[in-house]
């Protein structure tokens, strides 16, 4: 697969804790010169990478993040205030907890909740599937697919275990194109890359993908 429609599906990501604004800056040029999908950055950055980028590359950015486990008015100011500072796309962790509980309903209506308030912007939900029973898995994307959401997302890159191939197989197979996937978390290598997508991913998330396409040794998640 051509390095370049690899990188136009990178979700180019720096979500640490220790993060500095030049490491943001950074991911930002990195992601403009090579032309990924997005940079994906927490939300304290996300306003002042929106006005660094002027537009050349789209700012997601995460909510509830990354546990899930804030309540839904949280969830929804976050991801209006993140629109407001100029992030084009949202990736939300769903309430894990809740879901395990049955609490179907709850789950959908959160999802929709958060995406009233990205509007026309982008949504992305993540399920965090390694901590999901595969029958889980299978409920879930009729959830997120019947809230609204634009993409169902395998993982955050920081629990117990990130995207496997399995999961987006199950995404291709449940979603059935009512709405796009996103693979992150693990992905450490260009073989990796493409057979995700191969598979159906229409998003990769990582923080390594601009390295390891140019050849370099890269760490992260």
């Amino acid at each position: 697969m051509e390095k370049q429609a690899i990188l136009a599906r990178v979700d180019h990501t720096l979500l640490t804790a220790a993060a500095t604004w030049p490491e943001i800056q950074t991911i930002c040029d990195e992601a403009r010169e090579h032309h990924t999908a997005s940079i994906c950055i927490n939300p304290g950055y996300v306003k002042q990478a929106a006005e660094y980028l002027h537009g050349a590359v789209p700012v997601c950015t995460v909510v509830g993040f990354p546990l899930g486990a804030t309540d839904t008015a949280t969830k929804v100011f976050e991801a209006r205030t993140a629109i407001e500072n100029g992030a084009a796309e949202v990736d939300m962790v769903i309430n894990i907890g809740r879901l395990k509980n049955g609490e179907y309903d709850f789950v959908r209506d959160e999802i929709a909740a958060v995406k009233r308030a990205v509007g026309t912007k982008v949504l992305k939900v993540i399920i965090e599937t390694c901590l999901l029973t595969d029958a889980e898995k299978e409920k879930t994307c009729d959830l997120v697919c019947e809230a609204g959401a634009d993409f169902i997302k395998t993982s955050t890159g920081f629990s117990i275990a990130g995207a496997t191939f399995a999961d987006i197989e199950l995404f291709a197979r449940c979603c059935r194109g009512r709405c796009k996937i996103k693979a992150a978390g693990g992905i450490s290598t260009v073989e990796d890359m493409e057979k995700f997508i191969a598979l159906g991913a229409d998003r990769l998330g990582t923080s390594r993908a601009v390295k390891l396409l140019a050849g370099e040794e890269a760490a992260g998640y």
